[in-house]
C-alpha cells in the first residue's frame, strides 16, 4: 500500500513492473488510522499500514504515464489562464490609479 501523492503513481507503475500488487490509498482514508502523537515516516506507515487491510477499503487507480502527461497539460494551461486573468486585473487597477479606466 501507498498513500496517493505526488510521486505514487510513478512508484507503483515501477512496482507493478517487477511484480508487486500496489494499492494506492487516498489520504483522507489513511488519515483516520494515524495514531496520536508526532507525524513521521513510521506513524503515517502504520497508518497505511493499518488502512490497507480493511476489506471495504476504497484505492486509487494508478494512472499510466499519458494519463499524467493529459493531466499535467491541463494542469499547466489552468495555471497559464490564471497567471493571464491576473497580469490583466493588475495592470487595469495600476492604469485605474492614474484615471485611465479599462473595460
Amino acid at each position: 500500500g501507498i498513500e496517493a501523492c505526488a510521486t505514487a503513481h510513478n512508484w507503483a507503475r515501477q512496482l507493478s513492473e517487477i511484480g508487486h500488487d500496489v494499492r494506492l490509498i487516498s489520504p483522507g482514508y489513511v488519515k483516520p488510522f494515524v495514531r496520536r502523537g508526532a507525524k513521521n515516516d513510521a506513524t503515517d506507515a502504520a497508518a497505511i499500514c493499518e488502512a490497507v487491510i480493511r476489506p471495504n477499503m476504497r484505492f486509487v487507480p494508478i494512472k499510466s504515464r499519458e494519463d499524467q502527461a493529459f493531466l499535467m497539460l491541463h494542469r499547466a494551461r489552468c495555471l497559464l489562464v490564471r497567471q493571464r486573468t491576473m497580469a490583466a486585473c493588475a495592470f487595469r487597477s495600476h492604469l485605474a490609479e492614474y484615471g485611465v479606466i479599462v473595460a
